[in-house]
C-alpha cells in the first residue's frame, strides 16, 4: 500500500497564497492508495475556508481520501458542523458516560447557541481494503473548542475502544493533529493516555501535524517491547512562512518491512513553485 501523508494547509487569507494547480498536480502525479490529511485545513475555521478547503480535497484523484480536524479547524462554535458538512460526515463517536467526561467544550452550552450539534468533537474509525488488506484507520480529535493546546477525552477512547474489539481487520493506523511523542509551545496535554491506548490496540504507525516540522521517530517500550512510528509532518501551506518545513510525504510500500519514506519538499522562488524529493 502507498500511502500520501499531508497536513497543515491552513486555507484562509492569513496563511494561504494559492497555487492549488501545481500542489494537486504533484500530489496527484502519485501512485497513491490512501491520502491521510491530518489537520489545520483552516486557518480560522471559517466556513469560507471549509468550503476551499473541500474543493481542494474533491481535486484529489485517489479515492481514499481520509481527513482529520485540527486546533485551527476548531476555533468557532460552528466549526465542527462545518467539518462535517464539508470534509467527512462518517459516524461520530461519543463518550459512553458524557457526565465523566473532562476535555473543556466538549458540549456547547444550549443557551447560548442554535448549533444543530452541540457535542463538538469528531473522533471516528475508518476501514480502507487495498487488495485484500484491510486497514483499520483510527481518527482521533485532540483538538479543545477555542484552545491550541491538545487534549483527548479518555471516556470517548473508551468507546473506541470497544468498537475496535468487534472489528476485523489486518493492519491499523492512528490519525491525530498533535503529535504524542513530540510537542511546542501548544502540545497535547495527556500523551500518557494515547501512548496505553496504542499499545493496548497494537498500533503500528500514528500519523500527525500541528507543529510545522518533520519529525520521523520510533518508541518502544522496554518493558513490554511494544513499539510503534509517529510520522509528523510539516505544513503543505503554499505562504512558506519564515521557519516552517513546508512538504508532505510519500511513503511507498507501507505495512511492509520494505517501506520507504519520500520528503517532497515545497520551495517558492520568485513566486514559482517548485518541488524537490529525497528518500528518508
Amino acid at each position: 500500500m502507498n500511502i500520501l501523508h499531508i497536513s497543515d494547509l491552513h486555507f484562509g487569507v492569513r496563511h494561504w497564497d494559492g497555487f492549488n494547480g501545481e500542489l494537486l498536480d504533484k500530489i496527484n502525479s502519485y501512485p497513491v492508495d490512501l491520502v491521510i490529511n491530518t489537520g489545520d485545513s483552516t486557518s480560522d475555521g471559517l466556513e469560507s475556508e471549509y468550503l476551499d478547503v473541500a474543493q481542494f480535497l474533491e481535486d484529489i484523484t485517489c479515492k481514499n481520501v481520509i481527513s482529520i480536524i485540527g486546533n485551527h479547524d476548531k476555533r468557532n462554535m460552528r466549526s465542527h458542523e462545518y467539518f462535517e458538512k464539508y470534509i467527512d460526515n462518517s459516524e461520530i463517536i461519543a463518550p459512553l458516560r458524557p457526565e465523566q467526561t473532562d476535555k473543556k467544550n466538549l458540549y456547547l452550552k444550549r443557551d447560548i447557541t442554535k448549533t444543530k450539534n452541540y457535542f463538538t468533537d469528531l473522533n471516528y474509525i475508518k476501514l480502507v481494503t487495498v487488495d485484500s488488506t484491510t486497514v483499520l484507520v483510527i481518527c482521533i480529535d485532540s483538538n479543545v473548542l477555542y484552545q491550541d493546546e491538545g487534549f483527548v477525552e479518555e471516556e470517548i477512547l473508551k468507546n473506541i475502544s470497544l468498537k475496535i474489539n468487534r472489528m476485523k481487520y489486518d493492519k491499523s493506523m492512528m490519525l491525530i493533529h498533535h503529535p504524542i511523542l513530540v510537542g511546542d509551545i501548544t502540545p497535547l496535554l495527556n500523551p500518557l493516555l494515547l501512548t496505553a491506548f496504542i499499545k493496548e490496540h497494537n498500533i503500528g504507525d500514528v500519523f500527525c501535524g500541528h507543529t510545522h516540522r518533520l519529525d520521523l521517530r520510533k518508541s518502544t517500550d522496554l518493558c513490554s517491547k511494544s513499539s510503534f512510528t509517529q510520522y509528523n509532518v510539516g505544513s503543505l501551506s503554499s505562504s512558506n512562512r519564515m521557519g516552517d518545513d513546508n512538504m508532505f510525504l510519500y511513503l511507498e510500500n507501507w505495512g511492509t518491512s520494505k517501506v520507504q519514506p519520500h520528503l517532497i519538499k515545497i520551495h517558492l522562488d520568485d513566486n514559482v513553485m517548485r518541488f524537490t524529493e529525497e528518500l528518508l
